[in-house]
């Protein structure tokens, strides 16, 4: 059974489900960021049960999970930018066709005197007449520093939101492979505790029929009495949070809601790692994706603060218009203009200064959030290689506890069966029993928790994932 649960290799952050192991406690699923907790439904409820495996569960996730699809629509919004600074530096072309009916005050724009015509001949009010102009113009930025730096900017964004999403596909592969491992783990504890809620009532029947033949106190029936009732107390909490955790993965990987679903506990198994510490830091720092889009907004905080510089440089801009323009279309007649156009900042009231400063502010903060980030992956493969070291003894200590106890209660029942003993003992070996399947469970699914720590952690989850369905989709 070691080998079976391998596969949340890929999956997840270990140390939080390592955390309670050989307390006799129940491991605690961790937190992740809300959105990878939800998903949106797709699909309609079946009246049957499926069997939904680790791998299906995965599938639907990189589909469904509300995570996942927001970091893929922050993609659009990133290109969506992009697109509107690239406008600064591609041509402008525009069209317009009018025709304006109109009469004019000469006086009004300064030929001749009030109360006097403009020229001889020639009224102050001239028209009615028609003016028809069809015309393209276009303006093309020639030097624009500034608007080129910020093209760059926003293409670094773009990559930083690629990057990102592949981040959030890793985590939600992680997330998924915690959830369905943790619902196995609650699954495992119901089976565990039906168990002993079995042999609990055995052993008061078995009470009940010695008390009867006058072998044993009634005390001793009472005793059994109470075991029976803690342990259907555990068995039904146990089937409470099994049911918890069922739903929990359901709404994360997006199952249709209402469908019920059974888990394959045959998860498929994956090659021990040979890699060393070093090389796996080494790799962790050229594959993980969230790491590649830190370094992708740093580069766009850089890009930004050049532009910002580029502001205060002088740009260079050629305007120009062609078209028709006369009283009518039929005897309009060809015009156009041409214009270069040197933009020089001299004065802006200390506006680009203030820019900068903020510029700075963000250039320093993205350097610092990728330092912190390559320092935090430096840990995370750290703790995942020290987690499965000491996982790794933990399981083999937990196997032999759990046979060790198997073993005490059986010789516990034996003797109370001939009436050597009281109950007193088989209720210690029963309580020794549930604490060592409890320690095997938890060394169990911590040992492979903590391999999925270290893929996590190199940042191969998915490429992992695709290997186990047989090649990419």
């Amino acid at each position: 059974m070691k080998g079976v649960l391998l596969l949340l290799i890929l999956f997840v952050a270990s140390s939080a489900m390592a955390q309670s192991r050989g307390t006799g406690r129940q491991t605690q699923l961790p937190t992740p960021p809300a959105p990878f907790l939800g998903g949106v439904p797709h699909g309609t409820a079946t009246g049957g049960v499926i069997t939904v495996t680790i791998l299906d569960a995965i599938a639907r996730a990189l589909q469904h999970n509300l995570g996942v699809l927001v970091a893929e629509e922050a993609i659009g919004r990133a290109r969506g930018v992009r697109w509107k600074t690239l406008s600064e530096l591609l041509p402008n072309v525009n069209g317009h066709l009018s025709e304006t009916r109109q009469k004019i005050n000469l006086q009004a724009f300064g030929f001749g005197s009030p109360g006097g015509p403009s020229f001889p001949g020639v009224p102050n009010i001239v028209g009615p007449f028609n003016v028809f102009d069809a015309r393209i113009s276009v303006s093309q930025p020639v030097i624009d520093l500034a608007a080129l730096n910020d093209a760059r900017a926003e293409s670094h964004n773009v990559e930083a939101a690629r990057f990102s999403a592949m981040s959030a596909r890793d985590f939600v592969i992680n997330v998924t492979g915690t959830l369905y491992v943790h619902a196995l783990g609650s699954f495992a504890r119901l089976e565990s505790a039906r168990v002993q809620q079995q042999t609990a009532q055995t052993l008061y029947d078995q009470a009940l029929d010695l008390k009867k033949g006058g072998l044993i106190a009634g005390i001793d029936v009472l005793r059994a009495d109470v075991q029976l009732s803690s342990e259907t107390q555990r068995s039904t909490s146990a089937r409470n949070e099994f049911e918890k955790a069922k739903l929990q993965l359901a709404h994360a990987i997006g199952l249709p809601i209402g469908q019920d679903f059974a888990l394959d506990p045959h998860l498929p198994e994956l090659p021990e790692t040979d890699m060393t510490l070093e090389r796996a830091i080494d790799q962790a720092y050229k594959a993980r994706p969230d790491y590649q889009a830190a370094l992708e907004r740093v580069r766009a905080a850089e890009a930004s603060r050049r532009a910002i510089v580029g502001e205060g440089l002088p740009s260079v801009r050629v305007n120009a218009d062609y078209g028709d323009i006369g009283l009518s279309p039929s005897d309009a007649q060809a015009t156009y203009a041409v214009s270069g156009v040197v933009s020089i900042p001299i004065f802006q009231g200390g506006r680009t200064r203030g820019r900068l400063l903020e510029a700075d502010a963000d250039l320093r903060q993205r350097r610092a959030e990728a330092d912190d980030l390559k320092a935090a992956i430096y840990y995370e493969v750290r703790t995942a290689f020290l987690d499965l070291e000491a996982t790794t003894e933990q399981l083999r200590a937990g196997t032999r506890a759990r046979d060790l106890a198997a073993q005490q209660l059986t010789q516990a029942r034996d003797r109370f069966a001939a009436g050597i003993a009281s109950n007193i003992e088989v209720v210690q070996a029963q309580e020794a029993v549930a604490l060592a399947n409890e320690q095997y469970i938890s060394a169990l699914y911590g040992y492979d928790l903590a391999k999925g720590g270290l893929l996590k952690g190199i940042g191969t989850g998915e490429a992992m994932f695709r290997q186990l369905l047989g090649g990419a989709r």
